[in-house]
């Protein structure tokens, strides 16, 4: 029996089709031109590869660049950042939904009314700030902004997630003798594990790939993150060949791919699940 595709489905599909050509267009230009050999680059992009020079291109940029402590800087700031601030955003929402707190939706904007700005509107306070307090080029001022723009996402996501776990599970850990600090290590932590996971990868990501702040806030190359020095590395053009660059920086974005592919069914479970 023949079956036909009902009109809906199949504009659905030829725009998924669509939209995959043109994501990948890009990122397969990338990947080829990365490979290109020095001596065979001529300015223009190259569709398909007149050799392979990957890694050679990859160590070029790597040592111009002087990536190695950006890239451990970018870890620590990931690491760091996102888990402290996915910490902080998961007791903040247990203490929205589970404790008696008075005012949540108050709470609840005071906390999330951070992204509803532009990161602009703060570059000039915190570098006048990071200035006063001796912490200008370090990673501490770093480590405390990027904690501070990572919690409010976190805290919608577990926040969300926790809504949906039944308030008797909460009643009958206190029936138990369970205090709150217990209760949320014990029985609450546990069940926002997926919830949790997702906004640290989203979190990791988004901490990777930021780059306004790291070459607003750093100089040093000691302190500065991965992003902030391949940015820097693109001044180096005439110095550097493209394919060098582009190898960099296909190295560099590997750590948040893989962490995502990783973490792809937690990522997607605690996403879903506060929709």
């Amino acid at each position: 029996m023949k079956t036909s595709l009902r009109p809906g489905v199949l504009l659905r599909n030829v725009v998924v089709i669509v939209l995959t050509v043109i994501w990948i267009i890009p990122t397969y230009l990338v990947v080829v031109n990365a490979m290109t050999p020095v001596h065979s680059y001529t300015g223009s992009p190259v569709w398909w590869p007149a050799g392979f020079a990957f890694f050679d291109n990859v160590a070029q940029g790597w040592v111009a660049g002087q990536f190695f402590w950006p890239f451990v800087n970018s870890l620590i700031y990931a690491l760091v950042g996102a888990g402290a601030a996915v910490l902080l955003a998961s007791l903040a929402a247990f203490g929205l939904v589970v404790m008696p707190v008075k005012r949540t939706k108050l709470w609840f904007w005071l906390i999330y009314a951070g992204t509803l700005l532009p990161l602009q509107v703060f570059a000039l306070p915190l570098y006048q700030a990071s200035v006063q307090l001796g912490i200008y080029d370090t990673r501490t001022i770093l480590i405390i902004i990027y904690i501070a723009l990572c919690i409010p996402f976190a805290f919608f996501v577990t926040r969300n997630f926790l809504i949906t776990i039944p308030s008797e599970i909460g009643q009958a850990a206190k029936l138990d003798g369970a205090g709150w600090w217990r209760m949320f290590v014990s029985v609450f932590f546990p069940l926002l594990r997926p919830a949790i996971v997702a906004a640290f990868v989203f979190q990791f990501i988004y901490i990777w790939n930021e780059l306004f702040f790291g070459i607003s806030l750093t100089i040093s190359p000691e302190n500065q993150p991965v992003m902030a020095a391949l940015a820097s590395l693109q001044t180096q053009t005439s110095a550097l060949s493209q394919p060098a660059i582009l190898a960099t920086a296909v190295v560099v974005s590997l750590p948040a791919i893989l962490v995502f592919l990783v973490f792809q069914r937690f990522f997607v479970t605690g996403l879903t699940s506060n929709l």
